[in-house]
């Protein structure tokens, strides 16, 4: 077992999804955080070569980590290590151990089920979910090879779209090894379904992604696509299985995705809203969404300690009827247990929220979606962060009348100078309009 700062690498090959120029993917430890990880290796034999593309290298792994969302494959980190003849970049990935979903889908198909409606929409939801972050990043990143060998499935139900990088290394990595070049034309010619017709085109889009999405959504319903032999599959093979589905809306929802004209395809936002895929979020989602997004003002063991306090035999809610008995809600009826789960499976992502508004396109560097030619000319810019701080101060102030009156203020970072002085609030707007002579 050999050792590399804080990772040790186990002598077991894994595949994560085919990316261009990998020489080789180990599965490893990370020592530091106890968790199985994916050790990656792209070698230069001419030592010349890396060198002309370090910064151009650098740039690239760089911008990878800053990816974030939990439907997508973590890029953890990189280095380069360099050696008298040849050099090579190490990175390290998030491990999918539970397997990909083609796996699942034909181990399921062996075992003679049936694709569950509720799960599929599930998953669906999921995938769509990464896709539109990719897409709605500024300018758009193209994942390029999304099939069912790189989306993954783990044990809680839990999607991630691998291979996010593969676009971004066949411009990188051009001169990929030849072993790499043959496994990859393999794949290649298994998934060829997976790629729209205008793939590889200059003027190819994100609509090559609700494509590849289309055919992974029609694979999931029916299981497998049949081929003919080895051959790849034919057109008429992918007809079939959509005319195959029973829903007439997930015929249509498929059928939208695999549009041969690709300005007809809707977007993954658009698809989010479909009628097979579209509910109304309960509110124990939407509660627990907001729980997970306000958790760093919440001490760590806040739902523990609530759920303790709270007498089992009292009511939280009642539904009252005029004409019928009404409903009573107690404590004893949720679990704290299932509680625990339910906010843990919000938390990674099985179960996002997708009725509201697109959020402002996440500020990628443009080095992830544009040309080899384009990469070299533009140099990137620092991202800005995502999220703008914010603070609220609330003074409660006790009258003579005790008729109490309370003042909450959010304050910005261009009023931090100003905010503190306590004439500047009693002065502001918000008093004024309360009534309040100061």
């Amino acid at each position: 077992m050999l050792t590399a700062l804080s990772f040790s690498i186990f002598p077991l090959q894994v595949s994560q999804g085919n990316v261009p120029g990998v020489e080789s993917a180990s599965l490893a430890m990370d020592t530091e955080e106890g968790v199985e990880v994916v050790w990656n290796e792209v070698l230069f034999s001419d030592k010349k070569v890396f060198k002309a593309q370090e910064e151009k290298i650098k740039e690239m792994f760089e911008n990878l980590m800053q990816v974030e969302h939990p439907n997508i494959v973590k890029f953890h980190k990189y280095w380069l290590d360099m050696k008298e003849t040849q050099a090579r970049v190490i990175f390290i990935t998030e491990y999918m151990s539970s397997g990909s979903l083609k796996q699942f889908l034909k181990k399921t198909k062996k075992n003679h089920k049936t694709m569950n409606v509720k799960a599929w929409k599930r998953w669906c939801t999921q995938i769509l979910s990464a896709l539109n972050y990719l897409h709605s990043c500024d300018p758009p990143i193209i994942h390029g090879n999304l099939t069912c060998d790189t989306i993954f499935i783990q044990h809680n139900g839990l999607i991630k779209i691998g291979s996010v990088w593969h676009r971004l290394f066949v411009n990188v990595f051009p001169d990929a090894s030849v072993h790499s070049k043959g496994r990859q034309h393999r794949d290649e010619q298994r998934n060829l379904h997976f790629f729209a017709p205008e793939y590889g085109g200059e003027s190819d889009d994100y609509s090559i992604d609700i494509f590849s999405f289309g055919i992974c959504a029609l694979e999931m319903a029916v299981l497998e696509i049949q081929a003919n032999g080895d051959s790849a599959v034919s057109k008429e093979a992918i007809v079939n299985a959509g005319q195959s589905l029973e829903d007439p809306l997930m015929r249509e929802f498929t059928q939208s995705c695999l549009r041969h004209d690709a300005n007809l395809r809707p977007t993954a936002h658009d698809l989010l809203f479909h009628r097979v895929l579209f509910e109304v979020h309960s509110l124990k989602l939407l509660a627990a969404h907001c729980l997970i997004n306000n958790q760093y003002l919440l001490p760590e063991n806040c739902v523990e300690e609530k759920t303790k306090s709270f007498d089992p035999n009292a009511v939280m809610a009642e539904i009252r009827h005029d004409d019928r008995p009404g409903v009573q809600l107690k404590y004893s009826h949720v679990s704290p247990l299932e509680l625990d789960k339910f906010l843990e499976d919000v938390k990674n992502g099985i179960y996002p929220l997708m009725n509201f508004a697109t959020s402002r396109p996440h500020p990628v560097p443009r080095a992830l979606s544009l040309s080899q030619e384009q990469v070299e000319t533009v140099k990137t810019p620092t991202p800005e962060p995502q999220e703008t701080e914010t603070r609220k101060l609330s003074l409660f102030l006790k009258m003579d009348d005790k008729l109490h009156r309370q003042l909450s203020c959010d304050i910005f970072p261009s009023t931090f100078r100003s905010v503190f002085r306590l004439d500047t609030i009693l002065d502001s707007e918000t008093v004024r309009l309360i009534g309040f002579k100061v």
